[in-house]
């Protein structure tokens, strides 16, 4: 076959306009190069639209509920009645626009860049077939297409009407029962939000507790609040098949499940195979997108975001799509650095954490301390009562006397782990954190109670 000859050239193309790639593009054009963005879903991505925005808003109602149930045990006596539609309402006037990217699209022509809305694949160095139309980039190519739902291989499910994340946002209704598969951030927060507005959940995770890439402490905790409220939990828990006959049928070894719904939230993939990278060299099969410090994947070409596997956080998007941008635009700036990348998952209570568990410091050969304080013996725990389950959990390179990871786990726990991402990302001693004013009486204060069990090597065990 031919190769189409070049009927366009531009300074850069971005191939993938989700949280990534519209940073990208739309900081490039703002510097003044004539910038191609091709997306063939929303400009965006799924954050905006099925993902971090929308079930924030989802989880925000959720706690609202459980907040008023709390109140006869402090404050009187209060009844709730659900409405999903007020949610669903939300979703689609406040975050999506009905799921209806226009204003980000012209956000990003308004900066003075180009958008197709089709798919893009790379045809070389610094060359994109676009629409068939063969576009060249002087300066390059930013590739960040993000990722997919991962379905399991699980015989007759892919038959089946099930749900991924973003049929459950965009849901008018909630089902009287679901069954999620899948103990990870996004499986539990849906899991959660539903069982408040009145669904029977239950959660099948296949590894041996919730949260597995978490501290195992964060794990027990979670696990406890959801069964507490209900909801059914089973880990190490083998799917055999699936069926569905107006309702779903999961089968386990030793019990079948039925439910209204079934959730699939077992993480997300890359896809790479039709994104033409053989013609630059890369490996089309490979699980992501390999980049060096300043997201450089290869000749002319960058990457960002979910495809270069260092985590789907649109945290970690927006900013390895600034380090591209400098690097395409030859400014100086710091090179990418993974140490302390922050996460949380938005369950009741919010699970934070930073750097390494202590599983992962061991691992790594570290002589590691750690240390576990529970939020409800904190004065600011005890004060809050009701909803006040939660943990910080430290740990520290006895070595170097530096933190390394955390964990903090609590009503407010992803705020209070701003805190410590700050700590593990400014190589903070701990002999400094030891000796901070913690505010009297807050929720960060608690990691001064997990700082107070150091001993003259590093940190104990509670």
């Amino acid at each position: 076959m031919s190769t189409p000859t070049t009927e366009r050239t531009v300074d850069v193309v971005v191939i993938g306009m989700g949280v990534a790639g519209e940073a990208a593009a739309g900081g490039l054009a703002a510097a003044g190069l004539d910038v191609l963005g091709v997306e063939s879903d929303l400009v965006g991505g799924e954050c905006p639209y099925w993902g971090c925005i929308p079930t924030k808003m989802m989880v925000r109602a959720a706690g609202l509920l459980a907040e008023t149930r709390r109140v006869d045990a402090m404050a009187g006596s209060a009844h709730v009645t659900p409405d999903w539609g007020k949610v669903a309402q939300r979703i689609r006037t406040e975050a999506t626009d009905d799921w209806d990217d226009q204003v980000a699209v012209d956000r990003f022509t308004g900066h003075g860049g180009h958008f197709v809305r089709d798919r893009a694949q790379l045809a070389g160095p610094g060359r994109v077939l676009v629409g068939g139309e063969l576009v060249e980039a002087r300066r390059g190519v930013v590739l960040a297409t993000g990722t997919v739902p991962s379905v399991p291989p699980v015989p007759g499910l892919a038959d089946t009407p099930y749900w991924t994340n973003r049929d459950a946002v965009r849901t008018t209704d909630v089902p009287t029962s679901m069954v999620v598969l899948g103990g990870g951030a996004i499986g539990l927060e849906l899991a959660q939000v539903f069982a408040r507005f009145g669904a029977m959940v239950t959660v099948v995770e296949v590894a041996d507790r919730l949260l597995a890439a978490e501290e195992p402490e964060a794990s027990t905790l979670v696990q406890e609040v959801l069964e507490a409220e209900g909801i059914s939990v089973l880990t190490s828990a083998q799917v055999d098949r699936v069926t569905h006959d107006g309702r779903f049928t999961v089968h386990l070894p030793d019990r079948t499940l039925t439910a209204d719904r079934l959730l699939v939230a077992t993480g997300r993939r890359v896809e790479l195979a039709d994104l033409g990278l053989d013609t630059v060299g890369l490996d089309p099969s490979a699980r992501a997108v390999a980049v060096d410090e300043h997201l450089r994947a290869g000749e002319k070409l960058w990457a960002a975001g979910d495809v270069t596997g260092h985590g789907a956080f649109t945290h970690v998007a927006t900013y390895q799509a600034k380090i591209a941008v400098r690097d395409i635009l030859g400014e100086p700036g710091p090179p990418a650095e993974y140490d302390a990348v922050p996460r949380v998952t938005f369950t009741d209570p919010e699970v934070g954490a930073v750097g390494l568990t202590e599983a992962q410091a061991r691992d790594r050969g570290l002589d590691v301390r750690a240390a576990l304080t529970q939020v409800p013996s904190s004065a600011r725990g005890w004060l809050h009562k009701a909803g006040n389950e939660g943990l910080i959990k430290l740990v520290v390179d006895a070595g170097s006397g530096l933190l390394v990871g955390a964990t903090s786990a609590g009503p407010a726990g992803g705020e209070v782990l701003g805190a410590l991402a700050v700590a593990v990302h400014g190589h903070v001693p701990v002999e400094r954190l030891q000796h901070m004013i913690y505010a009297y009486p807050t929720f960060h204060r608690g990691i001064e109670d997990a700082l107070a069990r150091l001993d003259g090597r590093g940190l104990t065990r509670e």
